[in-house]
């Protein structure tokens, strides 16, 4: 089973308690406006076997106390999403929490086919009319489900306004020189920072920002 992967990280420390890793999901049909993972929108190009990613992950999960997939969208690429769950869940005793831009309701049959396999699900698309005061979420539409014992456990204390220690972001480096965020960030931060860098002289694209030229 093959799957489009935009990338994988570890550590990550903004989205979910503890260190986990982070595993992004290439393409997504919902594209919502104002979305910070525009980069994640089209097909893209990595594209390789649930097996394949489970054994260059191992090492990392050994170490992970939590795993999150977000995207693009992981529900549009199900069969590939449910293998994945069912090989974590083999490999790993962390909690799993993972992101839809779907309404929870449109994720009925799905969820009961994945059915102990994810902890808690973020739901609902990205509205960026709405205030943004829930921790985990960028915009207050969006839904946390609570799906299993260790779902509540781990992520039960996530559903309250944001704190201060959330307003955090992580940077993640690649091979190319690419710079990415893992986190939620406030309304306008990328921009302000790309604005700051732009400042002193540095090149940033902001994949929200191009999106809203297209």
């Amino acid at each position: 089973m093959e799957l489009s992967l935009s990338r994988v990280h570890f550590p990550v420390t903004t989205l979910g308690p503890g260190r986990r890793l982070g595993i992004w999901f290439q393409g997504c049909s919902i594209r919502c406006p104002g979305c910070i993972s525009a980069d994640t929108w089209g097909a893209g190009h990595l594209r390789l076997s649930t097996e394949k990613l489970l054994e260059q992950i191992t090492p990392w999960l050994r170490e992970a106390e939590g795993i999150t997939i977000s995207g693009g969208e992981p529900f549009d690429q199900f069969d590939a999403l449910l293998r994945l769950l069912q090989g974590l869940r083999r490999l790993s005793q962390a909690d799993i929490l993972v992101y839809s831009g779907y309404p929870l309701e449109k994720l009925d049959a799905k969820l009961r086919q994945a059915n102990g396999l994810i902890d808690a699900l973020i739901s609902d698309p990205y509205d960026e009319t709405l205030s943004q005061s829930m921790a985990l979420r960028g915009s207050d539409n969006q839904r946390l489900s609570l799906l299993t014992p260790i779902g509540r456990t781990r992520l039960g204390n996530y559903d309250r306004p944001l704190e201060p220690a959330d307003k955090a972001l992580d940077l993640m480096f690649d091979e190319t020189g690419s710079v990415w965020m893992a986190g939620i960030p406030r309304r306008g931060d990328l921009l302000r920072l790309r604005d700051l860098l732009q400042d002193q002289g540095h090149h940033l694209q902001i994949s929200a920002h191009a999106a809203r030229r297209r």
